[in-house]
């Protein structure tokens, strides 16, 4: 009544690896970019710091959508960035959930790094490490807090849809991920597939929150 599908079909795979793609290069380019400005964040003082902070925890909330239409607005031919034809590309989707993304890396290793620099200020000022020159030591001792972080992104990377269905176009076969292939074969009737990716995308995030409890629990065992 509704269709079949195969776990081994080319349509499945191609889907699934391209929201592996997507995801875990956006995720791992907004930990480059999140990781060093939080511990910034968190160390610096300059003008305009709470404002900043206000602004980074609003956009840990930031809906999907407005993300999905800045990123469109900016990719689009009459954009800043429109030369570059990236819209309705997997680039201009990776750009989506960076900017989802980035946000509450930030935040979160704002948080982490500056209860961890009023915990050890005296001990690394001792050692002649001001706020600036104590991040790549912060950064080490926080590592599994900070991976918990991370995979907090993964976990929200993963099940986006509205930016990216905005800025991909969901094109079979070139930009249709997971999350948009569930929302267009669900609305066509075609309810095996998308129970199929709805069951990968289950098992992704059921894994990514395993995950997290293992680093967390391990980083409790080196800190005790």
């Amino acid at each position: 009544m509704f269709g079949t599908f195969s776990l081994f079909d080319s349509a499945f795979v191609a889907i699934v690896l391209l929201s592996l793609k997507v995801t875990l290069t956006a995720v791992g380019c907004a930990g480059l970019v999140g990781l060093p400005l939080g511990a910034a964040l968190a160390l610096g003082r300059f003008p305009g710091r709470p404002v900043i902070i206000v602004i980074v925890n609003a956009f840990m909330g930031l809906p999907p959508v407005v993300a999905g239409l800045a990123v469109f607005l900016l990719l689009s031919r009459s954009g800043p960035l429109g030369g570059f034809g990236l819209l309705f590309s997997p680039a201009a989707m990776v750009v989506a959930q960076f900017s989802l993304v980035l946000p509450i890396i930030i935040a979160l290793t704002r948080q982490t790094i500056e209860d961890l620099w009023g915990e050890y200020r005296d001990q690394l000022t001792s050692m002649g490490a001001g706020p600036l020159r104590a991040i790549p030591t912060l950064i080490w001792d926080a590592r599994f807090s900070l991976v918990t972080g991370l995979l907090a992104g993964l976990g929200r990377a993963f099940a986006e849809v509205g930016a990216i269905l905005i800025v991909g176009g969901n094109i079979a076969g070139f930009t249709r991920t997971m999350t948009t292939a569930i929302a267009l074969e669900t609305s066509k009737g075609d309810l095996p597939l998308a129970l199929g990716l709805g069951a990968v995308l289950m098992a992704l995030t059921l894994a990514i929150n395993g995950l997290a409890l293992a680093v967390s629990r391990l980083g409790a065992r080196f800190a005790g």
